[in-house]
Parts: structure tokens; sequence; C-alpha cells
């Protein structure tokens, strides 16, 4: 299942991919977006649609 990678030099700590993630899976933390309960990700990508930055991905896991 894909999980979200954030990369941290282009993330502006809007929140959106907070607001956005049902799951409660990022939180902003020292002023970034920071995944933070990565078990309960379901892997919809919401959150990389929804961030204006571009700063989250997601990688295949087994």
């Amino acid at each position: 299942m894909p999980r979200p990678i954030i990369n941290t030099d282009e993330c502006s700590a809007c929140g959106i991919c907070v607001d956005t993630c049902e799951q409660d899976v990022i939180e902003i933390v020292r002023d970034r977006a920071t995944v933070v309960n990565e078990e309960s990700c379901i892997g919809c990508g919401d959150c990389m649609d929804e961030c204006p930055m571009g700063a989250i991905e997601d990688i295949e896991e087994d």
C-alpha cells in the first residue's frame, strides 16, 4: 500500500493536508507537515492531490 512522504523543503505548513486527511495521519510539527500516524494511512492520495506546494509524494510498500 502506498504511504505519503513529505518533502519538508517544499512544505509551507499551510495545513491543507492535515485538514484533508480523514485518518489523522498528518500533523504540523515544528512548522512542517509530518506523517505521525503512518499505520492509519489508507493510501487514498487526498493529501497529495490537495497539497498546493506539491510537497507530498507516495512510495509503494509491500
